[in-house]
């Protein structure tokens, strides 16, 4: 179960609405991609905090609905938070399968507009760009040249771009030393893709560190 101990709110100060349900907006802890829009109620909210997994009331079924029970695409949640208002929750969770019904990774896939001069951009996005890369062989595309080329140039890019790095950190030159580090960040995630590594791996490993981390801090001040 989920410790509220350390938290100075409670279910109690909820605003659920006049059919006993308040929102939920379901987003990937790691991509932090929404996921899914539901409903919970008192009880859906309560179960959640005790298993830590969400689960929902579904409003066309007037009953209770604890996520992936049949499906097997279950969300472990990682925290949940309220509005200023109270109303609304923001429930972050690491799924375990895809989140909407029609077995894509979130319910929100019908984009209604994308602007010409704003982009969005997301790591989990270039990570999906240099993937197509490695499988589709795009002709020109230095990417792909590095994929044909295989590791062992990879592993000498990031060397050099390491050393890049370095020298604009020495010198004290930020801008030069952001460009360099987002090199080096294209190259490591080529590298990664290379051997098979997600983000989701890198972000398991961090995690586990931060959380060792915290119980050595923890540890020091009782002592």
């Amino acid at each position: 179960m989920i410790d509220q101990s350390n938290l100075n709110f409670s279910i109690d100060e909820l605003k659920f609405d006049e059919k006993g349900l308040i929102p939920a907006i379901v987003v990937n802890a790691i991509s932090k991609k929404v996921l899914t829009l539901a409903y919970m109620s008192r009880e859906s909210l309560q179960i959640s905090l005790e298993k830590e997994l969400t689960c929902f009331f579904s409003r066309s079924r007037q009953t209770l609905w604890l996520k992936g029970e049949h499906s097997g695409n279950i969300q472990h949640i990682v925290s949940i938070t309220a509005d200023c208002d109270k109303d609304a929750l923001v429930v972050m969770v690491e799924p375990e399968g895809p989140a909407c019904h029609l077995g894509n990774e979130s319910c929100f896939s019908f984009p209604l507009c994308e602007s010409e001069e704003r982009h969005e951009f997301s790591l989990e996005g270039l990570m999906e760009m240099l993937k197509g890369r490695k499988t589709e062989k795009k002709e020109g595309s230095y990417t792909t040249y590095l994929f044909e080329k295989g590791l062992d140039k990879i592993l000498k890019k990031v060397g050099e771009e390491c050393t890049e790095v370095i020298i604009a950190a020495k010198a004290q030159d930020k801008a030069e030393t952001v460009y360099e580090i987002a090199d080096l960040a294209y190259h490591v995630m080529v590298l990664m893709v290379e051997a098979g590594i997600s983000l989701e791996d890198l972000h398991r490993e961090l995690a586990s560190r931060h959380v060792i981390d915290h119980k050595v801090k923890q540890e020091k001040m009782t002592k």
